[in-house]
């Protein structure tokens, strides 16, 4: 009986022990133990995933050169909607492929639907071409394959061809006919038509070293569908045609491109240079009123014409240097207008006065050069004439000054307190009393003129016909007048103080001076001295004394 009780506890307890596990054990305790898991997860979750309509599509065949576009369709075997991800392409060398579109990540796929990608596939080598996709998802198998195939056929107008991992747009360049002398500037594209990164190691034209060429280009590294320019410049060197062929080195399968370059040049006839050139846009274009400066025939004074030069051209002009030709003509031009230093803007001009005093009987045939900075830089005016008499270059007005300035610094006063500016140098308190007289008797207006004169020139053509210390008659234009030292008097409308000086007289005004030199040759006492060395007899140097006696009372 214990036997049977001992054994009956051991049981009892067996049952509460088992119970007790029962209430702990998980869920999962309570499928089976045989039978296979992932069977199990598969009927959880369905069969299948992402997989490809047709896994290995043709591509057909494709000309070389050409594109083709080929399309591969997507199908959700799952339970469950499927987001697509990455596409990775490996096509074989015959070929080069991109996506050029992707519906199936538009959106998650639902369980049932398709989808589809399209390739683009250009044909480089012949031959047979193959293309491995891989695009990776979130289904089950993570991963879903497609391959494309075909031929690349070498036939029809794309068999003289050969493509290559990067174009050129254009694939050759003509420049054409060339007849003026200039260069010429034209682009080329190339851009990396494959899936991949191409390094580019080296850009060059391989030509003769006359035919021209030259490049410029930055391209290094073209990503997928990326490109860059190079420009080619022609500047030809030598008469007839001229070839040559840019070369592009890079890391793709077929290492290279050549690009085709030719062009011709065919000078045209040389002609006779115009006095006014063409305008060119940012530089000035100096013209002139006149072709040419004719003083015409027989001149016997002292003649000047004068001649606006404009600036023609769209941007300012400076005026570096006028000169003339020769330098013993008598011919001259005057700095009051166009001179060295001159900037002209656009549409504006400056006059340039020409004076010719004739040194010699006859034809004059000489050049005014005028030297600036715009086109051509320098611009020639002919200069003719004809003389038929001298105008003596001793007697020629000079002057000293001009310009509306004081001769010299510092104000002297005449005696009853009237101020002067400093007139010139040797002038006595004598002289200066003398003017402060004469300027009470004057009005304001005559040291004021109301319209602007050019006083320097006023003088041109006067020469001292009687010479004396007090006096002196000068012929000119207006015929002779008779003037006196420290007086003014009026010449041309303008008024003009006088001094006498020893060689000559000093015509002075608001800062100008202009000195006429007394010729002495042509005094009695020069034709004295020449008469006494000649031999001459006593009865002619009385009367040159004479002569010389009445010169010297300024009758």
């Amino acid at each position: 009986m214990n036997i049977c009780a001992y054994f009956f506890k051991i049981i009892i307890l067996s049952v509460a022990l088992c119970a007790v596990f029962a209430l702990f054990l998980p869920a999962y305790a309570q499928y089976p133990g045989f039978g296979d898991p992932g069977s199990r997860s598969s009927s959880a979750s369905g069969t299948g995933g992402l997989v490809p309509v047709i896994a290995s599509v043709d591509g057909g065949t494709i000309p070389i050169g050409a594109t083709a576009q080929v399309v591969v369709r997507f199908r959700n075997d799952g339970s469950k909607p499927v987001q697509t991800g990455l596409i990775r392409l490996y096509p074989s060398s015959t070929v080069s492929g991109s996506v050029t579109l992707n519906q199936c990540r538009e959106e998650p796929l639902p369980s049932g639907a398709e989808c589809a990608i399209a390739l683009s596939v250009k044909a480089l080598q012949a031959g047979s071409w193959r293309v491995e996709m891989l695009m990776s998802h979130s289904g089950r198998t993570r991963l879903v394959t497609a391959t494309l195939s075909g031929i690349v056929d070498s036939g029809g107008e794309g068999a003289d061809k050969l493509s290559s991992d990067i174009e050129a747009i254009p694939s050759s360049l003509d420049f054409g006919s060339l007849k003026d002398s200039q260069t010429l500037v034209e682009p080329i594209i190339l851009r990396n038509i494959t899936s991949t990164s191409i390094d580019i190691s080296d850009i060059y034209i391989d030509t003769s070293e006359q035919a021209g060429y030259s490049l410029k280009t930055e391209c290094k590294k073209l990503d997928a569908g990326q490109a860059c320019i190079a420009i080619v410049s022609w500047s030809p060197k030598v008469n007839g045609r001229s070839s040559g062929v840019m070369v592009i080195e890079h890391s793709g399968p077929a290492a290279l491109v050549s690009v085709p370059l030719k062009g011709e040049y065919k000078p045209g006839d040389v002609n006779e240079a115009e006095i006014f050139p063409q305008a060119i846009p940012g530089r000035g274009l100096l013209v002139s009123s006149q072709k040419e400066l004719v003083f015409g025939e027989d001149v016997e004074t002292a003649s000047s014409l004068t001649v606006s030069l404009v600036n023609a051209g769209d941007t300012d002009l400076t005026i570096n240097e006028i000169k003339i030709s020769g330098s013993d003509n008598g011919l001259g031009f005057k700095g009051d207008g166009c001179s060295s230093g001159t900037i002209l803007k656009p549409i504006e001009a400056c006059p340039l006065t020409v004076t010719w005093s004739p040194t010699r009987i006859g034809a004059v045939f000489d050049d005014v050069q005028v030297l600036h900075d715009g086109t051509r830089g320098i611009l020639v005016l002919p200069i003719r004439g004809e003389a038929t008499s001298m105008v003596s270059q001793d007697q020629k007005a000079i002057v000293l000054s001009g310009g509306g300035l004081a001769l010299t610094s510092g104000v002297q006063k005449a005696s009853d307190g009237v101020e002067f500016s400093s007139l010139a140098s040797g002038v006595t308190q004598e002289q200066i009393d003398a003017a402060a007289q004469n300027k009470k008797k004057l009005s304001a207006s005559a040291y004021t003129p109301s319209v602007m004169v050019n006083t320097a020139s006023v003088l041109d053509g006067y020469k001292i016909t009687s010479f004396s210390s007090t006096r002196a008659i000068i012929n000119g234009p207006g015929g002779s007048r008779l003037v006196f030292d420290s007086e003014e008097v009026v010449l041309g409308g303008v008024p003009w103080f006088v001094v006498i000086q020893r060689n000559g007289i000093e015509f002075l005004h608001q800062g100008h001076r202009v000195l006429l030199l007394f010729d002495r040759s042509l005094s009695s006492i020069g034709r004295s001295s020449v008469s006494s060395s000649g031999g001459s007899s006593s009865s002619s140097s009385s009367s040159s004394s004479s002569s010389s006696s009445s010169s010297s009372d300024g009758s």
